[in-house]
């Protein structure tokens, strides 16, 4: 089902912390492990899924850049799990199928799927096909003034602000929703100093008092050493600032 050059495995080089997260989510196990050793070897980090079941696990653990996900499985076929994913999420859908019905790339279209690839498919083209899609999700410096970046770095940790996901490495922080409200805010302005007012606006964060509160929080998942934050800093008489590592 696909082409012989997947087998071909360059040395592979360790993988920077940046290196795109994929879920690969398909029955056949064969091509499941082809696909994630070709992505492996070409520089994306990947996890394994053999159906929808096993998909929302590992969704339920970790934060993906991009899925790559086939129609035909048992159970709930990428189709329904495309159309149930899209409720709340963004995350880049490519997806396999070996069916070449039009009628299939415009129902995968019509669910928000991001883009779709035929079996047998050539891996260059696969490559090419979620580079372009990686690509839509541009990675700005903090430091550019008046563009508001897609991703902040601070220390270990990464914040996508577009979905409001934090992570460390591949591991998933879980935020409440004050406080993805209040780490927005000061990644949008990475480095500068958010007074507490304007943090206490930012939606359900009711008062200055609510601020401090989800701030605290916020230092216990983030901070090796909360009384002396290293990222999220007080700013006395003021507000606070995220110190990210382009500050």
């Amino acid at each position: 089902m696909v082409a012989a050059d997947m087998t071909a495995r360059p040395a592979r080089k360790p993988l920077p912390d940046e290196a795109p997260h994929i879920l690969v989510v398909d029955d056949d196990r064969r091509l499941r492990d082809l696909l994630a050793r070709f992505l492996g070897d070409n520089g994306y980090r990947v996890t394994k899924a053999a159906n929808a079941a096993e998909a929302d696990t590992r969704l339920a653990h970790l934060v993906f850049d991009a899925i790559v996900l086939d129609i035909m499985m048992p159970g709930e076929n990428g189709f329904d799990f495309a159309r149930r994913f899209r409720i709340d999420s963004t995350t880049p859908i490519l997806m396999l199928t070996a069916r070449a019905d039009g009628k299939d790339r415009i129902n995968g279209l019509e669910l928000g799927v991001d883009d779709y690839l035929a079996k047998p498919f050539e891996p260059r083209e696969l490559l090419l096909r979620l580079g372009n899609i990686l690509k839509r999700t541009i990675v700005v410096d903090a430091g550019q003034s008046g563009t508001r970046p897609d991703f902040v770095r601070f220390g270990p940790f990464l914040y996508g602000l577009s979905r409001g996901e934090l992570r460390k490495g591949e591991e998933a922080i879980r935020l409440t929703e004050r406080e993805r409200e209040i780490l927005t805010a000061l990644a949008e302005r990475a480095g500068e100093v958010v007074p507490r007012e304007e943090l206490a606006a930012q939606g359900s964060a009711a008062n200055d008092r609510t601020v401090d509160v989800q701030m605290n929080r916020l230092r216990r998942k983030i901070e090796r050493d909360p009384a002396d934050p290293l990222y999220l800093q007080t700013v006395r008489g003021v507000g606070y600032r995220l110190v990210t590592d382009r500050t």
